[in-house]
């Protein structure tokens, strides 16, 4: 019997929502904030400020837009309407064929381990399936005919997590930072919302978490799977200059292709997952280890011009992600630092500024004088600010530069002040950066 179903957001992942349950047959409404959004005609829609409003009316209610906290739709109706709230993470966990699923979370590096897993699975002749929150949404995936002995790759944040009623096999929690208060009451929620991914592991299941890393050891111990830490043995760790797992030598930390030490970590752990996922081919392991070298907007190369090398770092949202940004060089460095508010605190990033050889912070957006004066309590003193856009941004980098120099592009902030999102603001990096002569 065909159900009525509500789609909350039609983002990427709402429309994949909308194709999946009217592929069941059932009715699907379309409810969304937004008024001006382009909907075929022939869809049921409910659309403006009260689109929250008497959701009891529908059968189930998919949150499409993962950014729709879950208290948002109780605000409207009431607790109990949870019971019907599912998700596009939740429905694929639910339905689909193999059981070999790895899901990857924390606060930064997600994206690069998750790739790191699914090529890595791939070098060893596995079928391998990568979506969630990045590229290919989770119920899309499932139009990819997969079979029972295939693997899937999940990268989850937290908006994703936040009400997960299923666990993958294999969980991966990676460094955890204070990030999203902005959409999270407090730091326990951000951490609870984690830990979802192994709350309903069983004993059969492996968990994966960072050893030096308390919030990453709790919430990898919410569930019931076998606890095994990386950056140390029996996971993947470094000994001395030579990654190394079980004993077996992989490559030396020279041979790496990613920058910075943080991806020791990110590599790290994808091997421990890929490892006790059974796949222990060496050679495999190796060959991605040592030949990929990062996605876009990671720490990505742009270009060097009159000595100075400029790198778009536009993903790295946090203080944490331009602290280890910076780090990740030890030439002098010339920073673009600032956007919207994510809710952070800026001393210690402050501080690392002060003493990590950085001869200028350009400081931008709506943060520029909260990080500014965190830089002034820190004695470093080295800014240059109110500029309107990203010429002006990448002018002002580049006359500060000297040769030898690194540009970086990692500005410790959200991108929604003057830019679409992170992407936005990476592209009009790379953009300006490319056309100066």
């Amino acid at each position: 019997m065909p159900r009525n179903v509500a789609i909350l957001g039609y983002t990427d992942q709402g429309k994949s929502a909308v194709d999946y349950w009217r592929a069941l047959g059932d009715t699907v409404t379309v409810c969304d904030s937004r008024t001006d959004i382009d909907i075929p005609s022939d869809f049921q829609m409910k659309l403006g400020e009260q689109y929250l409003e008497k959701l009891d009316a529908f059968d189930v209610i998919v949150r499409g837009a993962p950014t729709i906290h879950p208290r948002e739709i109780v605000a409207a109706n009431d607790e109990s309407i949870l019971a019907k709230v599912t998700s596009n993470t939740n429905e694929f966990l639910r339905v689909c064929l193999t059981k070999n699923v790895i899901g990857v979370t924390g606060t930064k590096g997600k994206g690069t381990t998750s790739t790191l897993i699914a090529r890595m699975l791939e070098a060893a002749g596995q079928r391998v399936h990568l979506g969630g929150n990045i590229g290919i949404p989770p119920l899309e995936l499932l139009k990819n005919d997969i079979q029972p002995d295939d693997w899937v790759v999940l990268e989850l944040a937290n908006f994703q997590l936040i009400d997960l009623a299923y666990s993958p096999h294999i969980g991966v929690c990676l460094m955890i930072a204070p990030e999203h208060l902005n959409w999270h009451k407090d730091m326990q929620e951000y951490l609870t919302a984690k830990s979802q991914l192994f709350a309903h592991q069983t004993s059969e299941d492996i968990a994966v978490y960072l050893a030096n890393d308390e919030n990453s050891k709790e919430i990898a111990e919410t569930g019931a799977g076998r606890k095994i830490p990386y950056f140390a043995s029996p996971g993947a760790w470094v000994n001395g200059n030579m990654v190394t797992i079980d004993g077996q030598e992989i490559c030396t930390t020279d041979e790496i292709s990613l920058l910075g030490e943080h991806n020791w970590q990110n590599i790290c752990a994808a091997i421990t997952a890929v490892w006790h996922a059974g796949v222990q081919n060496g050679a495999a392991i190796r060959s991605i280890v040592t030949s990929f070298s990062g996605l876009e907007h990671r720490l990505e190369f742009v270009r060097e011009l009159d000595g100075a090398r400029y790198y778009d770092d536009s993903f790295g949202t946090t203080p944490e992600t331009a602290i280890v940004a910076l780090q990740a060089f030890d030439e002098p460095k010339v920073i673009i630092l600032g956007g919207s508010d994510k809710g952070a605190d800026y001393n210690e990033l402050a501080k690392t500024i002060a003493t990590q050889n950085v001869r200028k912070v350009i400081l931008i957006g709506d943060q520029a004088e909260k990080i500014g004066e965190a830089l002034e309590a820190a004695d470093y003193s080295e800014t240059t600010a109110n500029l309107n856009n990203m010429i002006e941004m990448v002018d002002a980098a580049r006359a500060a530069a000297e040769p030898g120099d690194i540009v970086l592009l990692s500005t410790a902030c959200a991108s929604f002040d003057m830019f679409k999102d992170y992407k936005d603001r990476g592209d009009q990096f790379k953009t300006a950066v490319l056309t100066l002569k």
